[in-house]
């Protein structure tokens, strides 16, 4: 779900990813290789989804570091009512968007801008985010921050970093689930005290 620079690049050649659940269950898609591109593999997705397994039925999404479109397809096709898909590099974005077409997969939007510009003005809260920007680029607080006025009451935000990467995130969210697999950090969180941490 990574981003790269915003600087006019030739197309390059298309990978594959498949979806793991739902009703696109075994659906092989493509996407662009570009650089910073990082789709999460599917046992991280697996594990992801049965976090998030009782609250994606008619969820409002936001995938914040499309990339692929990995996480934000597979909350569609586990019944997400919307997600909307925020992809800086212009040909990743295209890609998404044609396979979005060929899913006919109308609850989705690909919106070709940087995350923290879509934030500003997005003007709807979200039930369940998607924040795995670029290792690289280190855009975590930058955009916990600014995702602040964007959440449901009971939201929940699923972020994704190097294993030993240190977050600061609201002190309004609660840590709810956090799992070590390889060189990666998965966490979820809820912006309700209601919720209760499950390592």
């Amino acid at each position: 779900m990574a981003r790269s620079s915003s600087r006019k690049q030739s197309p390059q050649p298309l990978s594959q990813l498949r979806i793991i659940g739902g009703q696109w269950r075994g659906r092989k898609l493509q996407f662009a290789q570009v650089e910073g591109l990082r789709p999460t593999g599917d046992r991280l997705r697996e594990t992801l989804f049965n976090w998030l397994q009782f609250y994606l039925p008619g969820a409002h999404c936001l995938d914040l570091f499309a990339g692929s479109g990995a996480l934000g397809l597979e909350a569609l096709s586990r019944g997400a009512a919307s997600v909307d898909f925020i992809e800086l590099n212009p040909q990743a974005a295209r890609t998404l968007k044609q396979q979005l077409q060929l899913l006919e997969a109308t609850d989705g939007q690909v919106h070709n801008c940087r995350a923290t510009d879509f934030l500003s003005d997005a003007g709807k809260p979200y039930d369940i985010v998607f924040v795995d920007p670029p290792f690289a680029d280190d855009l975590w607080q930058e955009s916990l921050s600014a995702l602040a006025g964007q959440l449901s009451q009971g939201a929940l935000i699923y972020i994704e970093t190097p294993r030993n990467n240190l977050l600061s995130p609201p002190p309004s969210w609660s840590p709810i689930k956090e799992k070590r697999a390889g060189q990666v950090c998965m966490r979820l969180y809820s912006n309700s005290p209601t919720h209760s941490a499950e390592y």
